[in-house]
């Protein structure tokens, strides 16, 4: 199976947790035997073509970069896109006759409406809220016609991959007002004698601070040194984020049994489960309040062992396995549609 997967940045050089899902989704692919090619569309992204994990990625050139995979030997059997590559990746598919597939990873109107525009051969969301989130929407605005095929994936993580020694810092990953930056300074200011974290995220207006004396701000980490460099420094991680269709981090935090700390979207609620402790992100007497209950060692090692229980939990093989399944049998159903 050759699957073209059209998106606009990817790792290691863009390090967001959209990116490493459709990673983690393609590599797995390239692991099984299939072929698998990025690419992007983003010119600053890469110069030269590249290869991670099997995935052979590709530089953005000009317009015409996806002609060798739409026609002749190197035909794609399923084109994989997501966010701002959506349209365009479904309108190349449908001239070419060729199955798309869409990667959702938030409950945006403009990511359900490509559910009807584009008409994928299969929608993937990140989470179950979400899929139950596009199919209620389905139901008001589309209810005469099939809804796409739907497949709910959480976003892999694998244990091995972020295993470290949790360190002595309160962290925050992305220091944007939406994954809550400010709660973060201000939580450092309420609690000078503790050490803060702030990691430079990988899009959206960083809020970056040099006036607390107990708050280090490190740059923009890619994915593979994320263990290293943050989680071997990091107590407890904070997500204070007004919305998450998941929380990645979260998850990769609790793969080394560090405590989260989170605002109770959806996605954070489904990914952390009962291991989370969960605060409203407008209550800062509360968040202050669970960072100190953590600071009892018994406290903490009981939720560092719900932590690392429930990263181990989430163990994504099943799911995986249903992705690769379903892929193969686009590519297949795609073959057979469009043959002649």
């Amino acid at each position: 199976m050759r699957v073209l997967a059209m998106l606009h940045a990817y790792p290691p050089a863009h390090n967001a947790g959209a990116e490493w899902a459709a990673h983690s989704l393609l590599r797995e692919l390239a692991a099984r035997g299939h072929t698998v090619d990025v690419l992007l569309s983003q010119s600053a992204v890469a110069s030269e073509p590249y290869d991670i994990d099997g995935v052979r990625v590709h530089p953005y050139r000009s317009k015409a970069d996806p002609g060798p995979w739409m026609r002749g030997e190197g035909r794609a059997h399923a084109i994989v896109t997501h966010l701002e590559n959506t349209a365009r990746a479904s309108v190349l598919g449908e001239l070419n006759r060729i199955p798309v597939v869409h990667l959702l990873h938030n409950t945006f109107e403009k990511s359900k409406s490509w559910l009807v525009k584009g008409s994928p051969t299969l929608a993937v969301y990140n989470t179950v809220w979400m899929q139950a989130d596009a199919e209620a929407w389905w139901r008001i605005h589309r209810g005469d016609r099939p809804m796409p095929w739907g497949i709910t994936v959480h976003p892999p993580v694998a244990v091995a991959d972020y295993e470290a020694t949790p360190g002595d810092h309160v962290t925050l990953i992305n220091l944007t007002e939406e994954k809550g930056a400010k709660v973060f300074y201000a939580l450092a200011e309420r609690m000078p004698r503790r050490k803060f974290l702030g990691v430079i995220g990988g899009y959206g207006h960083q809020i970056v601070r040099d006036d607390l004396t107990n708050v280090e701000i490190v740059p923009h980490t890619p994915g593979d040194r994320m263990a290293k460099d943050v989680y071997a420094r990091t107590k407890i991680l904070l997500a204070p984020s007004s919305y998450e269709s998941y929380g990645r981090v979260a998850v990769e935090a609790m793969c080394s049994g560090i405590p989260v700390i989170a605002h109770p979207t959806p996605g954070l609620m489904e990914s952390l489960g009962d291991a989370g402790t969960f605060c409203d992100r407008d209550d800062l007497p509360a968040w202050e309040a669970a960072i100190k209950k953590l600071s009892a060692p018994s406290v903490y090692r009981s939720i560092s062992r719900s932590a690392a229980a429930r990263a181990a939990g989430l163990d994504p093989g099943a799911e995986l396995d249903t992705w690769c399944t379903a892929m193969e049998g686009v590519a297949k159903h795609g073959a057979s549609r469009y043959r002649g």
